[in-house]
């Protein structure tokens, strides 16, 4: 299975609840960016005199992905400002075709992969005198990185690459110097606050969002979908005040928790319903592939997979925030300090596919219960 699709077939986008819109042919293909302004001036420089490799650094939902479309879309007009409201346009739905964007995928990217990536950057734009190559979650390069080391620092001239990675592991380091590196952060809260009020949410729903997101706009919009946001956070909230050290308790806890956050995954669910409708629509409308189709579903698995992750390690954030909020008292803080401990290890064990039940019932009734406050 292909890992490079045009970008006039089908793409996916890893920003979930991610924005494509641009603001008119007369708006700022910038604008759709949130709370990144270093990022996005260097982005806005680099476009007046490109070079042929861009590695954009920061988590999923910082707006790495957006950013890389307007980007390309500016990469593309500039060569062509007769046309600039058109590419921006298609470049900001991921609908240009002289945009290929990589997904990888496995759990990182194959050598075949890296081949395929290889062989698009030497294909002539299909249209134009440029092309984009947008290769997303690059930190997961792995062994590849020799094989795509060649092209990424001498592509041919018509090609340029735009490289997301969520960090800089040791793999990706030489690449990574052949990059003109810029780095995006956690969205402020104030920022996502305010986009999200500027998109119809109520403000107190957007604010009790953006605190649970940390950051993460994309993370904020899909949470203010879901009308269990304030009772899956009081949930959390008061659940060290139930711990009684037995483990019918505990199981109960568990089950609540999970419950919970598997109704965050109703309204994700609905929305990539919608965009595989969408998908197949411009498949049978442009043109495409199966394969395409095929890398929209794995990237669904893996995005599912991630708001849990993500949603378990709020329920964490905010059992942490509950027992440092408890911490006033000698008993309190020794709680704190015992409860850190445990709540780093869960952390840390999350990030291997552990079997989540089982997780939390561990934690659950390793956890020191808190007699003060209901929370």
């Amino acid at each position: 299975m292909s890992a490079v699709s045009s970008a006039g077939e089908v793409s996916g986008d890893d920003d979930v609840g991610g924005s494509g819109d641009v603001s008119g042919p007369g708006g700022d293909p910038f604008a759709s960016v949130v709370g990144q302004p270093a990022a996005v001036a260097l982005l806005r420089q680099a476009a007046e005199h490109p070079v042929h490799a861009y590695l954009l650094v920061g988590a999923t939902g910082w707006g790495t992905r957006v950013a890389a479309r307007a980007f390309a879309g500016e990469l593309l007009a500039a060569a062509d400002p007769e046309g600039a409201a058109r590419h921006r346009s298609l470049a900001a739905s991921e609908h240009h075709p002289s945009i290929r964007v990589v997904e990888r995928v496995g759990a990182s990217i194959s050598a075949d992969q890296a081949r395929d990536i290889v062989r698009q950057a030497a294909l002539s734009p299909p249209e134009g005198s440029r092309q984009v190559i947008v290769a997303v979650d690059f930190h997961l390069v792995g062994q590849q990185a020799p094989i795509l080391l060649k092209t990424i620092e001498e592509p041919p001239a018509s090609t340029y690459f735009i490289i997301l990675a969520e960090e800089v592991p040791p793999e990706l380091e030489t690449i990574a110097s052949r990059c003109v590196r810029v780095d995006f952060g956690p969205v402020p809260l104030r920022d996502v606050e305010a986009a999200l009020v500027a998109e119809g949410v109520d403000p107190g729903q957007a604010t009790l969002a953006a605190r649970s997101a940390a950051g993460d706009l994309d993370r904020a919009r899909l949470l203010v979908s879901d009308p269990n946001l304030a009772a899956r956070h009081a949930l959390w909230w008061g659940a060290p005040g139930r711990l009684d050290g037995t483990g019918s308790t505990v199981a109960a806890l568990a089950g609540e928790i999970l419950g919970a956050v598997d109704e965050l995954l109703a309204p994700l669910q609905t929305r990539q319903e919608a965009e595989m409708a969408a998908a197949v629509e411009q498949v049978e409308t442009f043109g495409g592939t199966k394969g395409s189709l095929a890398n929209l579903e794995a990237r669904h698995k893996r995005e599912t997979r991630r708001v849990r992750t993500d949603e378990l390690h709020a329920c964490l954030a905010t059992l942490g925030a509950r027992y440092r909020d408890e911490a006033g008292s000698t008993s309190g803080r020794a709680a704190f300090v015992r409860a850190g401990e445990l709540l780093a290890t869960a952390a840390e064990r999350l990030v291997f596919n552990v079997n989540e039940r089982l997780l939390l019932e561990w934690l659950l009734l390793s956890l020191p219960p808190l007699r003060s406050g209901e929370g």
